[in-house]
């Protein structure tokens, strides 16, 4: 069982008369991640993540990985350093690559601390034994650390230089199975972002440096995001800004349906997807063997999610100014219990309560849901501050009306919602819901949201 006094907790202390000088701009979800202790801050634009953060980070792989995994992809690990060599051979060192970490071996060899990975995934596969078609498509996906030298790395996990991305690769032998292969997997971020049950938003969008003949990136709706983008009220028709060049040349009708009902928003970019073709199996040889035996250049698409940023966005767009609100699903905890103070009047009365409802609790979400805070030397008004500024889902407070003779009561506190106060069959009742509502999400079937990839379907708010 998780308890609250065992945890590493760093949570930020300022003196309560001092001045804070604010050096940069803070967003919502860093403010509150750093003062609670979830994330400290490493070097300029890196962070370290606490064991209570890190368990929502862990939950959101393991969605990702299975909507992944479901869309046919298999796991790989690729090398964090990439040879240079193979980014020339692409041409993207040719332009600005202030944003690339580089590095030099013992001997002089460039590599680069891989922001993405297409020229390596593409390399290895040039250097295997001939691929035949029947092996095709190939979906092969990886999640690791990226690294990028942001010029201004700011708003916490949201923009950082080193960051948690699910990458994925897909190989196919036409351009017409790739467009295939690329609905499948879209699929899949659209039903992944569903479950997260957080508004979000999928654009056309620009190719720019990963180049391809079609792009989309999905969205959540933000004052703080960095991306302009274009939405038509009376189509559903969305796109980034940046797919029309500069803002002279931005549209003042909907692109689709050519209303006028075109409104601007700012969006956190948490997904891109890109139709590659054979911008990479080209200049670097990854071939197959076609029905003849003859080797063909394979046709290639690439998919990308923030993990760490998913989670930063979703908090940005949820929280409020004081306390955390997280998807259901990424919740590091699904239940908070909190028992009486140490030497508190009702101590002795219902504290037998509060272990029979640990058990309790325990058969209905499971040990690794559940945390108790014991740490009985605090008042239980210090604890529950604590539980609602983390955003457990469900807190329940075994306090003085537990005790009563008549219709002994508990107090829960549901994430952004009214204090209730129920007996203990409604608070177990409560928490089923809570838990069947999470199962209900998880189990979602593979085909159950086939979402069109026309373009009227772009756009819509999830």
């Amino acid at each position: 069982m998780n308890k609250a006094s065992r945890l590493f907790w760093p949570t930020l202390v300022t003196p309560k008369n001092a001045v804070v000088k604010q050096t940069e701009q803070l967003s919502r979800s860093q403010k509150l991640l750093t003062e609670l202790g979830l994330v400290k801050s490493g070097s300029n634009g890196t962070y370290q993540i606490m064991p209570i953060a890190q368990r929502s980070i862990d939950k959101c792989i393991n969605l990702v990985q299975r909507k992944m995994q479901e869309a046919g992809g298999q796991k790989i690990s690729l090398p964090v350093l990439t040879p240079a060599q193979l980014w020339k051979k692409t041409g993207r060192l040719d332009g600005d690559i202030s944003e690339f970490y580089m590095v030099r071996d013992r001997s002089g060899k460039q590599f680069l601390m891989s922001p993405t990975h297409e020229e390596a995934v593409t390399a290895m596969l040039a250097t295997t034994a001939p691929i035949s078609y029947r092996q095709l498509p190939l979906r092969l996906f990886q999640i690791g650390p990226k690294f990028r030298d942001e010029l201004k790395s700011r708003f916490g996990l949201m923009r950082a230089k080193e960051f948690l991305m699910k990458d994925m690769y897909t190989f196919d032998v036409t351009m017409e199975t790739a467009r295939s292969t690329y609905a499948t997997v879209s699929d899949a971020y659209e039903r992944f972002f569903r479950q997260l049950e957080v508004p979000f938003v999928k654009v056309e969008a620009a190719t720019g440096m990963m180049g391809g003949s079609l792009s989309h990136e999905y969205h959540f709706i933000s004052p703080v995001g960095e991306d302009t983008l274009l939405q038509c009220s009376a189509c559903g028709y969305a796109g980034n800004v940046e797919v029309f060049g500069s803002d002279s040349e931005t549209p003042s009708t909907c692109p689709s349906c050519q209303g006028p009902q075109l409104s601007r928003v700012r969006g956190v970019e948490v997904a891109h997807t890109f139709l590659l073709g054979d911008k990479y199996s080209k200049p670097l040889g990854a071939t197959f063997l076609n029905t003849s035996g003859k080797p063909e250049t394979l046709v290639m698409g690439c998919f990308g999610i923030g993990i760490t940023r998913v989670i930063a966005a979703a908090l940005e767009v949820l929280s409020t100014e004081q306390e955390l609100r997280w998807p259901k699903l990424l919740a590091p905890y699904d239940v908070c219990l909190i028992g009486p103070k140490q030497g508190s009047k009702e101590q002795s009365v219902v504290e037998s309560l509060e272990n029979d409802l640990l058990q309790q609790l325990t058969q209905i979400c499971g040990t690794e849901e559940l945390l108790h805070d014991e740490r009985k030397e605090l008042t239980i008004g210090k604890r529950l501050l604590d539980a609602k500024r983390l955003g457990h889902p469900l807190t329940i407070v075994v306090g003085g009306k537990a005790g009563q003779q008549e219709s002994p009561k508990l107090e829960i506190h549901a994430s952004g919602a009214e204090k209730l106060e129920l007996d203990v069959a409604e608070v177990l009742s409560l928490v089923a819901r809570h838990v069947r509502h999470k199962q209900k999400l998880l189990h979602e079937q593979q085909g159950e949201l086939r979402i069109s990839q026309s373009q009227t379907t772009i756009g819509h708010v999830h």
